[in-house]
């Protein structure tokens, strides 16, 4: 789903979006720059693909395993 928004730009920043993008894709553009910076699914997409890289989730578990066989011994 879409929402309207109504944003203030300086004329000279306007044209520049208005000479290069193109009036129909004004939106998409401002779109695609914002995206990353207010919507996790960079996270995400960045979590899924260290999950799905098996050799590297093995040395983490790997590691995890060691680090705690390392607390046992440690005197209190």
């Amino acid at each position: 789903m879409h929402k309207r928004m109504t944003i203030t730009l300086d004329e000279a920043v306007y044209d520049g979006l208005y000479r290069l993008i193109g009036k129909r894709r004004i939106s998409q553009f401002i779109e695609s720059l914002v995206r990353p910076h207010v919507v996790d699914t960079v996270l995400d997409e960045g979590y899924r693909a260290m999950a799905a890289d098996r050799a590297r989730e093995t040395e983490a578990q790997e590691w995890c395993n060691a680090l705690g066989e390392d607390m046992t011994d440690e005197t209190r």
